[in-house]
């Protein structure tokens, strides 16, 4: 498996919502990065969104070692040849990412590692029919990739500990915090909690308890203010183990524990209204609002960054 000090090309297939940011954060550590998407017109959009995400990274303060202009391709075999490191972004299909991970293995040599960028289809799962499975490994970035500076790192139950240890060192280079997942689970950990959030706050809006307005106001500055700087577990003994049991005894049956997707996300999705990309998804935007709103909240999330590592 490839080594930090090996670790010098990367490659990152599918220029959607994260393989824009992923390419410039990598770039900016010194890596030769390529970068691929079927869709010719991401292609085309790549390098204005390469430069937005460097201009971030700028006012971030990340030092800036980029030594090669992220080269986008016209196809997938051009773009991994040569590579230590790919990087799938891929829609959330389990049989199309196995497709994109057998397309990169014809390729690639022997020693190259291929991450997953997927949001929890389980790595073990995506590794089926791979010929080297050793070398397969969830990397799951957090949306905005170069402003959330936390990445999981998954193995699968065949990923070899050298490819473990690469991606973390490679994740440390660029200043983000790498995090083991110990288990293979769905979800792996980010998610778990965060759809659980989202489970219960759709269900509180769904059945008339708050507006969505007011209830973003709410865990934005209640749970979410303090969840940033006290994590769940260290926020248990703030509170104290005793009070957590006596409310959970009779607070957690309360909660929503719907197995499928709510209606109210349901019947939006099959309107088209999807949110940002469409205009039309909880709130209404404009082409014009909608980069107004990106602006200010990356703006947000640096000056929060700044704060939590001063």
């Amino acid at each position: 498996m490839a080594s930090e000090t090996t670790v010098r090309r990367a490659a990152v297939i599918g220029l959607g919502t994260m393989g824009p940011g992923i390419a410039a954060t990598l770039a900016r550590t010194g890596l030769e990065v390529s970068a691929y998407d079927a869709d010719a017109a991401k292609r085309q959009a790549a390098p204005a969104q390469f430069a937005a995400a460097a201009g971030a990274l700028g006012v971030l303060g990340i030092p800036d070692r980029t030594a090669h202009p992220i080269l986008v391709h016209p196809g997938l075999g051009a773009c991994v040849a040569g590579c230590d490191l790919v990087i799938e972004t891929v829609p959330e299909d389990i049989e199309l990412k196995r497709r994109v991970f057998a397309e990169i293995e014809a390729v690639v040599a022997e020693r190259c590692i291929i991450a997953s960028d997927t949001s929890g289809l389980p790595i073990g799962q995506l590794a089926v029919g791979a010929r080297r499975p050793e070398r397969i490994i969830g990397m799951h970035w957090s949306n905005p990739p170069h402003l959330i500076p936390m990445i999981e790192v998954i193995p699968g139950e065949r990923t070899a500990a050298a490819t473990v240890e690469a991606v973390t060192a490679v994740i440390r280079r660029t200043g983000h915090r790498p995090i083991l997942i110990r288990k293979d689970v769905p979800g792996f950990v980010e998610n778990r909690v965060l759809y659980a959030i989202m489970r219960e706050c759709i269900d509180l809006v769904e059945n008339g308890v708050i507006a969505p307005a007011d209830l973003d106001a709410c865990v934005s500055w209640g749970i979410g203010y303090k969840l940033s700087v006290i994590g769940p577990m260290a926020l248990l003994d703030m509170a104290g183990l005793d009070i957590y049991a006596a409310v959970s005894a009779y607070l957690n049956r309360e909660l929503a524990s719907r197995p499928d997707t709510a209606p109210y996300i349901r019947e939006r999705t099959q309107r088209h209204e999807l949110g940002l990309k469409s205009g039309r998804g909880i709130y209404e935007y404009t082409p014009e609002s909608a980069a107004q709103l990106r602006a200010a909240r990356a703006a947000k999330l640096i000056a929060v960054r700044k704060a939590l590592e001063s």
